[in-house]
């Protein structure tokens, strides 16, 4: 079996006059969940087609364990893809669909129903697919993913249509493939979901890598070490708190901001030096805020305000 990596390298590619991937270079490993994330016209689908054969390079490598996807034999087992749910033929029930696709890699009938049960789909397996709502089919395209019992799996937008319940599946089913080991690279623009899934985060902008790190150190990054202190003695604490070193500035409400210290030492030297005080919080950017500050040079569609002209 193939090893659980995914490998891009200096990936360029040229439509005509559009550069679409300028030097795409990121790598995902294997038990954590990567997501991909970035404006409209980033690169990403791209990227994600290239990795798979769909289309071809002009320069750069992009590597499945070490292999280009043409290579691999029965790519199946190698990596499992979604990349656009409507992608079945409607008049085919749902367990055709994927015993077509079994039958083409030489996987049995009995992984079928595994899959179709490890979807969630059984109820609805026997439908013709072409009524299944967008949500069933991304469980549809999720089951075909993993028939092959892959080590690499690749999905694009798979929390489009999804009820609550089917995205909180989601969540915690992406995370159980990543616990098994598998790479698992997720393209979404639905940050609050990721940031409650993905492990690292691939961030792109016209077509390049603008950030590639832990999800945790992008939301400290981002959250400034920022600490907020409600007192009634704000002239006394800010005096206090800039002799030890911090930044101080006044807020709305008896609030002061705080950098440069973390709360349980801002917590000490207010009771050190009897300073009433109703509340210290650390600030926690959220990944949205963090994904915004990144990408804000990099959005190649933007609206104008109401006002604009």
């Amino acid at each position: 079996m193939t090893e659980a990596t995914i490998e891009v390298a200096g990936v360029r590619k040229r439509y005509g006059a559009v550069l679409a991937l300028d030097g795409m270079s990121f790598a995902v490993q294997p038990g954590q969940v990567t997501g991909f994330v970035g404006p409209n016209g980033a690169g990403k689908s791209t990227t994600m087609r290239v990795i798979l054969g769909l289309d071809a390079a002009d320069s750069g490598t992009a590597l499945i364990g070490g292999q280009p996807y043409r290579t691999l034999r029965r790519p199946l087992s190698h990596v499992g893809a979604l990349l656009d749910a409507a992608a079945l033929q409607p008049s085919r029930s749902g367990r055709n669909h994927l015993l077509w696709l079994a039958c083409s890699q030489g996987l049995t009938a009995k992984r079928v129903d595994e899959v179709i049960d490890q979807a969630g789909l059984r109820s609805v397996i026997q439908r013709k697919a072409g009524g299944y709502s967008l949500g069933m089919r991304q469980r549809l395209g999720i089951a075909a993913a993993l028939l092959g019992d892959p080590p690499v799996l690749m999905l694009d937008e798979p929390f489009n249509g999804m009820d609550p319940e089917g995205i909180v599946w989601m969540r915690g089913f992406l995370r159980a493939l990543a616990a098994q080991g598998r790479a698992v690279l997720v393209s979404s623009h639905l940050m609050s979901e990721l940031e409650d899934t993905a492990d690292h985060l691939v961030v792109a902008g016209r077509g390049r890598v603008i950030a590639d790190t832990s999800m945790h150190d992008l939301i400290a990054a981002a959250s400034g070490n920022q600490v907020t202190v409600h007192t009634t003695a704000g002239e006394q604490a800010t005096k206090t708190l800039r002799h030890a070193g911090a930044a101080v500035s006044a807020a709305a409400h008896d609030a002061l901001i705080i950098t440069g210290l973390p709360p349980a030492q801002v917590v000490v030297l207010l009771n050190e030096n009897a300073i009433p005080f109703a509340e210290v919080s650390a600030h926690r950017a959220s990944l949205e805020d963090a994904y915004l500050r990144l990408t804000q040079d990099a959005v190649e569609f933007r609206a104008e305000g109401a006002g604009g002209r």
